[in-house]
């Protein structure tokens, strides 16, 4: 983990001023919810920034040179690695004092059957899918003011349609984001006397690098669904933080779609090869763009 990037900050922040913590931050969803929260709070904003990538993250940290009430906190982490959680944590109360929302964004997917996976690879995806948002949650959770200040705070975790309704050839990343929706439900109740809304948005394919770069590998099926844009994801992720809902499914079809096939797993598969011919025609269309 390395020194923050570009910005003086000052330790003693105005109590007033909403300290959010970003989990891959460096582009995509993480990157739009950066700059989504500096739109929104333009009275200012504590941002804290974390990512493996060093050169996403000043690019990002230039972007954000255009909100000057956003502090901005960039550090480079691996957030597979709980000892780098803490020093993320420790190094962000040290800055700010407190820890207001938590975006648990970072995650990873090494596409295909279960059975061409290696060991090493279902275990990274388990690590940064689920075991790190859980163990940066248990440490943010100290950190988090009482509700008595008039704050809000805030655990969002960006998960996905996957974790709604078991998909094949995405075995270990439909059981992580699944196993993310079921943490999500069980700690909102836990901490709802608290004034602590976790929550979870799950969104269909988004237009990043993440399933663009690698759209040979990526199911058929994913590209049956709608788009989203990271700022729609982004958008999301804040009115969640600023609500008190569990979930936000999008696009809104696609949520009840889920739904509907994991009620129902004979639809499910009743269903599949015709998203699976949408999604292979869709698919052409994106390889063209």
């Amino acid at each position: 983990m390395s020194n923050e990037l570009g910005h003086e900050i000052n330790v003693k922040t105005e109590s007033s001023i909403p300290t959010i913590l970003i989990t891959g931050a460096s582009k995509g969803v993480g990157a739009a919810c950066a700059i989504g929260f500096a739109k929104a709070f333009p009275q200012g904003v504590n941002l804290i920034l974390a990512a493996r990538g060093l050169a996403g993250l000043q690019a990002l940290e230039n972007t954000l040179v255009l909100y000057p009430k956003a502090k901005v906190l960039t550090l480079t982490a691996d957030i597979a690695d709980l000892e780098a959680c803490q020093t993320l944590v420790d190094k962000a109360v040290e800055q700010f004092g407190c820890i207001n929302v938590l975006i648990n964004n970072v995650g990873l997917h090494h596409r295909g059957n279960f059975s061409e996976r290696t060991p090493a690879q279902i275990a990274a995806m388990v690590d940064l899918n689920l075991k790190s948002p859980l163990y940066l949650s248990a440490l943010v959770l100290p950190h988090m003011p009482d509700p008595t200040t008039g704050k809000r705070n805030a655990i969002i975790m960006v998960g996905s349609l996957a974790g709604r309704a078991p998909l094949q050839g995405a075995a270990t990343y439909s059981s992580t984001k699944s196993g993310l929706r079921a943490f999500t439900y069980a700690l909102h109740d836990e901490l709802k006397d608290r004034a602590i809304n976790v929550a979870v948005v799950s969104p269909g394919p988004i237009d990043t690098s993440f399933i663009m770069d690698e759209i040979d590998e990526v199911e058929d099926i994913v590209y049956s669904q709608p788009m989203s844009s990271p700022e729609q994801v982004a958008n999301a992720v804040i009115k969640l933080s600023q609500g008190q809902n569990a979930e936000i499914a999008m696009p809104w079809f696609s949520g009840k779609l889920t739904t509907l096939g994991y009620l129902f797993p004979r639809f499910r598969r009743a269903t599949r090869g015709l998203l699976y011919k949408i999604g292979k025609k869709n698919k052409d269309k994106y390889r063209q763009r």
